[in-house]
């Protein structure tokens, strides 16, 4: 179910492309029509050559107020843990979904997203009186859903559910670096940096790579011909 957004007079005219805080007017548009329990949820790790994709569904208290509160892609690593923490000290709900690199490589990364993102919000407890969404409009969710561009830059509930997706894969990453520590995953994550393409052409792909993704498949291939 999709809602209305004229009718709830949603500001879809914020701006998002600027450093700030998200200032919660779509959030508090949502409580002054009645919806009690927001919820945001947003995904990390679709453009990654390995590791997970994780989302995250995240439902504050309306009156909360979390300092430095912002798109994760805005904030230090540190910064990023702290508030981290916060939000699951004040969230009423938290739910995170990870999706592995064989998964992606059976469904598609979109198709993986937007079941992961639907997850994690259909997860939550208690559920959500309305969803907010990063992006991607979120078919046959059983509470009213809207997608918004760059929602993270102007949503409080989105810009949580990225810092705590953001932060739950870099552990990931971090982890699975300690134990293939030839492709540097502790320092892109799993991102496509040279040094990464170069590792990938010296080692072939780990099994945590998506070989769905454009070159990385074939280089196990290129491997096992060349072995």
């Amino acid at each position: 179910m999709v809602a209305a957004t004229v009718g709830l007079g949603v500001p879809l005219g914020c701006p998002y492309d600027r450093d700030v805080e998200p200032d919660g007017r779509i959030e508090q548009t949502l409580y002054r029509a009645g919806f009690r329990r927001v919820a945001g949820v947003d995904e990390t790790g679709r453009g990654a050559l390995a590791g997970p994709l994780v989302t995250c569904a995240v439902i504050l208290p309306d009156d909360v107020e979390i300092p430095g509160l912002r798109d994760s892609k805005l904030l230090t690593p540190a910064a990023r843990e702290r508030l981290a923490s916060e939000i699951l000290r004040h969230a009423l709900a938290v739910s995170v979904v990870k999706v592995r690199a064989g998964s992606i490589d059976r469904r598609g990364l979109h198709r993986s997203n937007l079941r992961a993102l639907r997850a994690a919000a259909v997860r939550l407890d208690p559920e959500p009186d309305y969803l907010l969404v990063d992006g991607y409009a979120v078919a046959r969710a059983p509470f009213p859903a809207l997608a918004i561009k760059a929602g993270d830059r102007v949503s409080k509930t989105i810009a949580a559910a990225s810092i705590v997706a953001k932060v739950t894969r870099d552990r990931i990453m971090r982890a699975l670096g300690r134990r293939f520590p030839e492709y540097g995953f502790v320092e892109n994550k799993g991102y496509g940096t040279a040094e990464h393409w170069d590792a990938i052409r010296e080692f072939g792909p780990s099994p945590y790579h998506r070989l769905s993704f454009n070159g990385v498949g074939q280089m196990s291939l290129w491997g096992a011909e060349g072995a």
